[in-house]
């Protein structure tokens, strides 16, 4: 679920993922992985898979991966009194 298979011909294939505004977050090298591999990797990024193509996915899936990634902020520059704005938590995403 939330992953998409895109063929370039000519490119190295690479993972690349990407926030809920489509921003690029990471993109990993798959050209020296097997098949095994890619697929253990995809688990471990929390990826959920369906057992058939329509299977219905679980709503703690939908924005998957369900592990949480980094998300990518700006440095935020001090407030006028000099102090810097709280950071969100990790779990938090702003645009939930």
């Amino acid at each position: 679920h939330n992953l998409e298979m895109k063929h370039l011909p000519g490119a190295d294939p690479e993972l690349v993922l990407l926030s809920l505004r489509y921003e690029e977050l990471e993109r990993i090298p798959l050209s020296d992985m097997t098949r095994e591999e890619i697929n253990q990797l995809v688990q471990e990024l929390g990826f959920y898979r369906k057992e058939t193509p329509d299977a219905p996915v679980p709503e703690e899936f939908q924005f998957a991966p369900a592990k949480s990634l980094p998300i990518l902020l700006p440095p935020q520059a001090p407030t006028a009194d000099g102090k810097t704005p709280p950071k969100h938590d990790k779990e938090e995403h702003p645009d939930l």
